[in-house]
């Protein structure tokens, strides 16, 4: 499946040449005209009186413009976690997209993990879902996750995601299209929306790279919009049992990895840059519902191969514990996964002072 979702990216990115695929595009890109414009007859009822409505507590969200991973669960842990310290009492929010019913998602099982103190409410009613809560529980301020498309519930900031590596959904330097010619959920034009634009994994991008896509993005902001620039740090090796080793752990070491993110480009090279050698390596599309036989599949492999260790992220570690716990026989291979935390490396004070004034207010 991962192939299939490689070659498709290659079609949409143009890196994929020959007739077949330039007619596949063509035929994308009369698609994406209707798409957009059903987002225009939709931003003319989104103008409509009525149609935004506020709940009676702040709201933060934190969203991106593109399908895939941005690496919100990090962000949102980020503001929770200060929103907390600040004495605000926060909650997150989400649509749950993904779930089973009745059931926590990839990036609730994830936020239990990074902030398990702060309570994290799914429903695909968000503004229903905040105002229940603040009528019987302490809140002063409501953190939407992934919520930059969600226009129907009033926000009083909002947090814009782009990946630095895959800022269009791939590489960069490729072409900007809206769904389904490419990989936008809504224009670029859209980021005049945002109040504050954070590039992430602005560690692996090039410096040339990186300077060039902030200038680009730059002309579609309000001016004066602050951009920052995040990383994503490596902090900790999490085993099944909850105990943690030093990334140090990895370096000069022959690993299994495997991963179903949104950008496991950027995990491999993650890895790599802490000096793992990695010896086997399985993409799965992101959001994948692991199977018991995924697991032992790549348990099998790594042991076939005399590896010791296979190594996850925090995303799909939540879903592995489960099935790895209830494995019946016992394996030489070390799972562990890869803790890592959001730190704004440029730019994070004006951040802090916005949202400070909003939960003091």
């Amino acid at each position: 499946m991962a192939e299939s979702h490689d070659a498709w990216l290659a079609i949409l990115s143009g890196e994929r040449r020959g007739v077949a695929p330039s007619l596949a595009r063509a035929g994308l890109l009369l698609l994406a005209g209707l798409y957009r414009a059903g987002l225009a007859l939709h931003n003319g009822f989104l103008r409509l009186p009525g149609n935004v409505r506020r709940v009676p507590r702040p709201v933060v969200s934190i969203g991106n413009l593109t399908v895939g991973g941005t690496g919100k669960t990090p962000m949102v842990a980020w503001v929770a976690k200060l929103a907390r310290d600040l004495g605000a009492q926060p909650i997150i929010v989400s649509r749950g997209y993904g779930a089973a019913a009745g059931q926590p998602n990839d990036e609730a099982l994830e936020l239990a993990d990074l902030c398990p103190d702060i309570p994290h409410l799914q429903n695909s009613d968000r503004r229903r879902a905040i105002r229940d809560w603040v009528a019987r529980q302490p809140c002063r301020l409501a953190i939407l996750d992934d919520g930059f498309q969600h226009r129907r519930l009033a926000r009083d900031l909002d947090i814009v995601l782009v990946d630095a590596l895959h800022p269009f959904g791939y590489r960069a330097g490729r072409a900007a299209h809206v769904l389904p010619r490419g990989l936008l959920r809504e224009p670029l034009s859209a980021l005049g929306r945002a109040d504050f634009l954070v590039l992430t994994r602005t560690d692996l991008a090039a410096p040339a790279a990186l300077a060039s896509l902030r200038s680009a993005l730059g002309k579609f902001l309000r001016p004066g919009t602050p951009v920052l620039l995040a990383a994503h740090r490596p902090v900790a090796l999490v085993l099944l049992d909850g105990s943690r080793r030093p990334v140090a752990d990895l370096r000069g070491q022959a690993v299994a990895a495997a991963c179903g993110i949104g950008n496991p480009e950027a995990f491999r090279r993650t890895l790599e840059g802490l000096g793992a050698q990695v010896m086997q390596w399985h993409e799965f599309p992101d959001h994948h519902a692991y199977t018991a036989a995924d697991l032992d599949r790549l348990v099998q492999a790594a042991e076939a191969a005399g590896l010791k260790r296979l190594v996850t992220t925090g995303k799909d570690a939540v879903k592995w514990r489960p099935l790895l716990s209830a494995r019946g026989s016992p394996s030489a291979v070390e799972v562990a996964a890869l803790e890592v935390e959001m730190q704004i490396v440029e730019g994070a004070e004006a951040l802090r002072s916005r949202i400070a004034k909003l939960v003091s207010g």
